[in-house]
């Protein structure tokens, strides 16, 4: 499927039953929500996905259900986050065997790869697949960092055509459009400086508490694209305190808490995270009851699927 790397990418979490299998029902009533929204990708099996807690033949049961489910109305990312480059490469193989329409990429886990053995592993998958890619910096959580000079050997690789900006430095839109131009298209990954981020000249948002709010991450995205920042700035403002639940170490919880609170998701997780409880639970769900307890009337045209309507914005 030939797309562009631009609009809302929700990376969405992955389903489970009470008894830690994969749901299918509640993840599709999510779906569902997304596309309502008008998003503009799907992205599975990143962080927010439990990737590392599903097995390979649990991602490859999403990556079909789901390319089943939404039927070609938008691309399907499967995330790839191994410690090895065989079975990084194996994965990149039977994702376009599948189907999947891209690839989101990190550097190596668990082992933090000096520049050259980044490169290396980055490039094997960008030569062993057809499929275009996304590669995810984050160097906070994942300890590895992908620098301005190594996306400049990255470049010669034309499968490699997109960047989810995840350094938290909002300076490294700027620097990367100043370097690359639009040889790289920027997706801003860190949720409470995505406007910021969009207004600064990034082409998409891979955004996480779009689970649970979809509509509102859309109009946002459609808001500063369309030259209306003043109001993509006001619904940023009511959503600042629910976007930084996507940087904390429990994000996963957080955010299907609020999945739960407006009707979209089920709280189960896979061990070894745990459901939260007390204190930390109640803090988590005033965040989200403030937030919906004055959810803003959304501008007309902002979001939905409906043709007309992404004309008007566009």
């Amino acid at each position: 499927m030939k797309f562009d790397w631009k609009g809302v990418f929700p990376a969405v979490t992955t389903k489970f039953t009470d008894n830690e299998e994969l749901d299918f029902v509640a993840f599709d009533i999510n779906i569902d929500a997304q596309l309502e929204a008008g998003v503009d990708g799907i992205i599975l099996g990143g962080s927010l996905g439990e990737a590392s807690v599903l097995t390979s033949d649990e991602k490859f049961a999403l990556l079909k259900h789901t390319l089943e489910y939404v039927d070609g109305k938008v691309p399907v990312i499967l995330n790839i986050a191994e410690q090895s480059t065989r079975s990084a490469i194996d994965i990149a193989k039977k994702a376009f065997e599948y189907g999947a329409s891209g690839l989101m990429l990190l550097p190596p886990m668990r082992y933090s790869s000096d520049e050259d053995e980044t490169i290396a592993y980055l490039t094997a998958i960008a030569e062993s697949t057809p499929l275009p890619i996304m590669i995810y910096n984050n160097p906070v959580d994942y300890k590895t960092e992908i620098t301005l000079d190594m996306f400049e050997r990255l470049k010669a690789y034309p499968t490699i055509q997109a960047i989810k900006e995840s350094t938290r430095n909002i300076i490294n839109t700027t620097r990367l459009i100043n370097r690359f131009g639009d040889r790289y298209k920027i997706f801003t990954g860190v949720d409470p400086i995505a406007t910021e981020s969009l207004i600064m000249g990034a082409h998409g948002w891979v955004a996480g508490l779009v689970d649970a709010f979809p509509k509102e991450t859309v109009a946002i995205y459609r808001l500063v694209k369309a030259g209306r920042i003043a109001e993509a700035i006001a619904i940023h403002r009511w959503f600042l305190p629910v976007l930084e639940l996507d940087i904390h170490a429990k994000l996963v919880q957080y955010i299907k808490l609020a999945e739960v609170a407006t009707g979209i998701g089920t709280e189960n997780v896979r061990a070894p995270r745990l459901p939260l409880k007390g204190a930390e639970r109640e803090k988590v769900l005033n965040i989200i009851n403030a937030a919906l307890a004055v959810r803003p009337q959304l501008p007309e045209g902002s979001w939905g699927r409906l043709e007309e309507k992404v004309k008007q914005i566009n």
